[in-house]
């Protein structure tokens, strides 16, 4: 563990995921957590605020739901599930529900991007308790989704690989390989999330390169899929509990979200992709996420 994150590790502020879920903590967790999201990119002044902001409803689902088999006391037991951030640009929302679960006392988050802070701009998993994949570089986090699965097979293990994209990096070839692949070895203990806010880096998705529509490709490719809305969280929890019990193949989720979701100037424009809101914008954001 890095020395700054253990030295704040006794401010984390839960253990592991409670095992029956209330739907309305969990909908509280994920505002809270928006806000973390907003502090930290505005602090930084730099990162990926509506991109973070449109997958965090899935990530509370997984982390705090009762889905995610994980302890952040021991972040490396080899039973543990896996979920791998592979648009690693949105790195403050696994930041976020790793403090909150946890893994590192939450005033860590304010270090986001600075100098010798372990919570750099995309995750590094030799730099901090619960990151499983350093990401970053679009289009390989389910090819390693892919290499856990298949290594938790030959290893008798039972554990469950999560991977989560964007939609740009659903135009990467390497994606397109990794579900042939995850097909044809009937890798049924890895479930694919893709946050489909049809936005990108340079603009949203029908101008870019538009793939849509996402869940018929995904079925010809001999996925099981299942499409919901990414910010209704008791869909998000049935639609995560039933990928459990497919077998025979792999799974993929389509969440169907908005990018800069709970803010409405954030939700209008694409733009925050890659800026952190300012801090005079800052003030009015957090104010539509209050309670």
């Amino acid at each position: 563990m890095d020395t700054t994150t253990a030295a704040v590790a006794s401010d984390a502020r839960s253990d592991a995921p409670a095992s029956t879920p209330d739907v309305e903590t969990l909908i509280a967790t994920a505002r809270r957590l928006r806000r973390d999201i907003l502090e930290m990119t505005t602090h930084a002044g730099s990162g990926h605020p509506s991109s973070s902001m449109s997958a965090i409803d899935v990530i509370v689902a997984l982390y705090s739901g009762g889905i995610l088999r994980h302890n952040p006391q021991e972040p490396h037991d080899p039973d543990r599930d896996r979920f791998i951030l592979s648009k690693g640009h949105a790195s403050p929302a696994l930041y976020a529900i790793l403090a909150e679960r946890g893994y590192f006392g939450h005033d860590l988050l304010r270090t986001l991007r600075q100098t010798g802070s372990p919570l750099e701009g995309h995750p590094n998993m030799r730099r901090l308790p619960g990151v499983e994949a350093s990401t970053g570089s679009l289009g390989q986090g389910l090819s390693i989704g892919l290499g856990h699965a298949l290594a938790g097979r030959i290893d008798g293990r039972s554990f469950h690989t999560y991977v989560m994209v964007g939609d740009g990096e659903v135009q990467e070839g390497q994606i397109w390989e990794a579900l042939m692949s995850g097909a044809h070895l009937r890798a049924d203990n890895l479930t694919l999330i893709v946050d489909h806010n049809q936005a990108q880096q340079s603009n949203i998705l029908e101008r870019v390169l538009d793939y849509r529509p996402l869940a018929e490709k995904l079925r010809a490719f001999h996925w099981h899929v299942e499409e919901i809305d990414g910010h209704d969280m008791p869909a998000i929890l049935a639609a995560l509990e039933s990928v459990r019990q497919v077998k025979g193949q792999p799974q993929a989720i389509v969440a169907h979200t908005v990018k800069g979701k709970g803010v409405s100037f954030v939700e209008a424009d694409w733009t925050y992709h890659g800026r952190a809101i300012t801090k005079d914008d800052l003030q009015k954001a957090l104010a539509e996420l209050r309670d």
